[in-house]
């Protein structure tokens, strides 16, 4: 689940950032296992909205949800079963959900880029920070976006089967 959280954060990060080159760096990852959370008023949401919506994707047979703002979890909800195990479906559970992510960041970070709010050639830890992968600065700083979206980082992405 932490590879999720990270990717719907990059996602979210690309979509509904301002435009890096206007703001100073942010932290947007956790120095710790735990994510800081930010109620939804905190957030100046409208919270009558928030069980429709959380019943909408219920009903819609979804697993998770999670909204983060500035790097901070307002919403995390959790459904159903896990393929592998017993109990409920949580943040530890496994999903593989494989090209789905790939959809959906693709017309993301197409939108993003329309706006101007993202460069495809700039390197990942412009947007991340430095630190978003287990690799030396100097190899991080050498992975793009566009080798992000490409998938040409030279990362390995292989994930062990929870079978």
């Amino acid at each position: 689940m932490k590879l999720l959280k990270f990717f719907i954060l990059s996602v979210l990060l690309f979509a509904c950032g301002d435009d890096p080159a206007k703001q100073s760096p942010k932290l947007y990852f956790p120095s710790t296992t735990t994510w800081e959370t930010l109620s939804p008023a905190a957030a100046g949401w409208d919270e009558s909205k928030i069980p429709q919506l959380l019943n909408f994707l219920e009903t819609n047979n979804s697993r998770a949800f999670i909204v983060l703002k500035d790097g901070k979890i307002v919403l995390e909800e959790y459904w159903g079963t896990p393929l592998v195990g017993a109990g409920s479906f949580n943040s530890a559970s496994n999903w593989y959900w494989a090209s789905a992510g790939k959809t959906l960041t693709s017309a993301v970070v197409g939108i993003a880029e329309a706006n101007n709010l993202i460069d495809l050639d700039q390197k990942t830890s412009f947007y991340l920070g430095t630190g978003w992968a287990d690799l030396t600065l100097t190899q991080e700083n050498a992975i793009t976006v566009r080798h992000q979206l490409t998938m040409t980082t030279g990362l390995d992405d292989e994930v062990p089967n929870p079978d």
